[in-house]
């Protein structure tokens, strides 16, 4: 399996979707409290199909913080960048379930510890170990998490790493619609690896997500590797070389949080060349997110390999 280090970055938090879908926050009864954030979600995803990874983020020394940290240890994710902020609470957001999986988030970050971490705060040393280097975009909102979030991305630059980004779009969080796609795409052309989903296509070229020519002008020279992703319809990919698109599965979907972060660690394959075996991976990754949608929440819901291998047979 895939051995080199895969360092994600950025926030962690509680996720607390409701018992039953198709109903507002405030019509719910119940809540079922699921860890979540998509660069935790990643670094679970990586450890489930036997590869390894760390999480650099910041916590509230309070109880859900520490839960989610023995999550990520029970998961046999690397915590040596982890910090907790015995002055900020861990960050929680409440999701709203569509009856069609879809959701809506609120969010409760005034601020949250994950914002509050600081350059002098990162662990230089293990992003300097890292291969691959993945972030989002919520770290990119607010100082002083912006200022780590470019330091850190630029040493992993700088030792070698290869990095990866998923903006992770969640406009509630940003001040306005215009603050978020300049934010996001303040640091697009340093990425290897960018995937998007035909939503925040939309959202950032305020263009057609399915028309090509508007898909492409996010490329950019040095970029590696663009996948979008298409919900149950699966992907397409843009590399220099070739495109292409990977059908998706037909699942009974219950929540999409956490899809496109099962669906992420297809990028430990950005580094071949070969169309064949990146089809593969994105096969394989498609049937990850498909298998993500069935069970309530992000992490609890991350497949493993066998699983992901079933769904495929049996879809053949």
């Amino acid at each position: 399996m895939f051995s080199d280090l895969v360092v994600s970055f950025g926030e962690m938090l509680i996720d607390f979707v409701p018992d039953v879908a198709g109903v507002s926050l405030a019509e719910s009864q119940g809540f079922i409290n699921a860890p979540g954030g998509a660069p935790a979600n990643v670094a679970v995803a990586i450890t489930k199909h036997g590869g390894n990874s760390a999480f650099i983020g910041k916590f509230g020394d309070d109880e859900f913080g520490h839960m989610l940290v023995d999550i990520l240890k029970k998961n046999s994710v690397n915590v040596d960048g982890v910090l907790f902020d015995e002055h900020a609470r861990t960050a929680l957001a409440f999701v709203t379930l569509r009856s069609d999986g879809e959701r809506e988030f609120m969010f409760y970050r005034n601020p949250s510890a994950d914002m509050l971490l600081t350059e002098a705060e990162l662990n230089m040393s293990l992003i300097k170990n890292a291969k691959i280097f993945h972030y989002g975009s919520i770290s990119l909102i607010t100082e002083p998490c912006r200022s780590a979030h470019m330091a850190a991305m630029k040493a992993a630059r700088d030792a070698g790493a290869l990095l990866s980004y998923d903006p992770n779009v969640r406009l509630p969080l940003w001040p306005s619609e215009q603050a978020a796609r300049e934010g996001i795409m303040s640091i697009w052309k340093h990425a290897d690896f960018i995937k998007v989903s035909d939503d925040e296509v939309a959202f950032l070229t305020q263009g057609d997500p399915y028309n090509e020519d508007v898909v492409l002008s996010l490329w950019y020279e040095g970029l590696k590797l663009l996948l979008v992703t298409d919900g149950e319809k699966g992907c397409r990919y843009f590399t220099k070389d070739f495109k292409g698109k990977v059908g998706g599965y037909s699942v009974k979907t219950v929540d999409t949080t956490g899809a496109g972060d099962a669906f992420c660690w297809s990028f430990l394959f950005i580094v071949a060349a070969d169309e064949g075996e990146l089809k593969e991976a994105l096969k394989f990754a498609n049937a990850c997110g498909a298998i993500a949608t069935t069970k309530k929440g992000a992490i609890p819901a991350l497949p493993t390999a066998s699983m992901a291998v079933d769904l495929i047979s049996t879809s053949n």
